[in-house]
């Protein structure tokens, strides 16, 4: 049951504008595969506990509700299949990183924080959150209480490592003309064709700003920046204007790619680049306040579960326990974790440089 205690007026709008269900009867079609599921005493999902009776019993009363940075298309093929599997129902928030994190503490600071879950990309954003009291710590019964997932005290445990690439309109770029590296999108024939998000805030963009200096070229942002890319303030609005034709190519991820073409026939195709594919993480919390704990904690324990996981590599991300397959996204396997194709975005490197490449990138685009 959704909370009774009305919202304050600004904040209830802002909800009612942003907030999206999803129930057993809408199923992806990038998820296939059939899980066994056993509810003869708890949860128990292809011979793997999610929860024991009494937690089992309590979530099936409720329905929960997520605050996510995850993109749209992926969070919604999770929680459509998680329905599925356990007809508990979701409803969700989707945002950025930065903005998310601002609705997040102020609804928590006026005591009317709609979240059950959180799920962010931004490593300082979880740590701040956990600082003030907003996440309750949970250790997912679907891991070992050591696992090196599970980070700052039990507060929030990894959930998905997610790829940065870029990728093309196949009407507006052929197979056999498509750039091949990162440094091929500095070709002036993609001049005021190529699609990109603002670098300031959020994982995505931690993790390619590093990437690019450390990678690619210290001034490729500046060199990127001649090409006169234009800027979108969401991946999904820079994704359809490459579906639209609008842009020849754009920054991507695999995982969105892998479903916009499943779903929906759309004329994208991404690109393992030379000098390597981006990896950064998103981290998943209960909320420290939420009226339905237990449906909560099946969620994320669910999340880290073999499903919950095979879940995240049937959309096309990488999954964060080590024992799930790597992706296949488009009818292509990604390279392994291990791979020298494969860049991981380190969470406490975050730390380290985010506000230095970000103002980096600032210069560069000039906003």
């Amino acid at each position: 049951m959704r909370r009774t205690a009305a919202l304050v007026p600004a904040l209830s709008l802002a909800l009612a504008a942003t907030l999206t269900s999803c129930s057993a009867a809408s199923s992806s079609h990038v998820v296939s595969a059939k899980a066994d599921v056993d509810t003869s005493s708890g949860l128990v999902i292809d011979g793997e506990r999610i929860a024991d009776q009494a937690t089992w019993e309590a979530a099936q009363e409720q329905k929960i509700t997520v605050y996510t940075g995850y993109q749209e298309a992926n969070q919604q093929a999770f929680n459509d299949t998680f329905t599925a599997d356990t007809g508990i129902e979701v409803e969700y928030v989707r945002d950025v990183a930065n903005k998310l994190s601002e609705r997040i503490q102020s609804e928590a600071g006026a005591g009317q924080l709609g979240a059950d879950v959180i799920i962010t990309s931004d490593y300082k954003v979880a740590r701040e959150l956990t600082e003030a009291g907003i996440l309750s710590p949970h250790v997912p019964a679907t891991l070992e209480p050591d696992s090196d997932l599970v980070l700052d005290d039990d507060h929030f445990t990894t959930f998905a490592n997610v790829v940065i690439t870029f990728a093309y309109n196949t009407y507006q770029v052929s197979e056999e003309d498509a750039p091949t590296s990162w440094t091929d999108l500095l070709d002036p024939a993609y001049k005021g064709r190529i699609g990109l998000t603002s670098g300031t805030a959020g994982g995505s963009s931690i993790a390619l700003n590093r990437f690019v200096t450390e990678e690619v070229d210290p001034d490729y942002w500046d060199k990127l920046a001649a090409q006169q890319p234009t800027i979108y303030d969401s991946g999904g609005q820079r994704q359809e204007a490459l579906a639209r034709s609008e842009l020849m190519l754009a920054t991507a991820g695999t995982a969105a790619v892998n479903v916009a073409v499943a779903e929906d026939a759309a004329p994208l195709e991404y690109v393992v680049p030379e000098e390597g594919l981006v990896l950064f993480s998103f981290f998943i919390a209960e909320a420290a306040d939420t009226a339905h704990p237990e449906a909560a904690e099946v969620f994320i324990n669910y999340a880290l579960s073999k499903r919950g996981q095979s879940v995240i590599s049937a959309v096309g991300d990488y999954p964060a326990r080590e024992d799930v397959d790597p992706p296949t996204a488009n009818g292509r396997e990604l390279p392994p974790l291990d791979s020298p194709q494969v860049w991981r975005m380190k969470p406490e490197d975050e730390l380290t440089y985010a506000d230095a490449d970000a103002e980096v990138w600032r210069e560069a685009f000039g906003r």
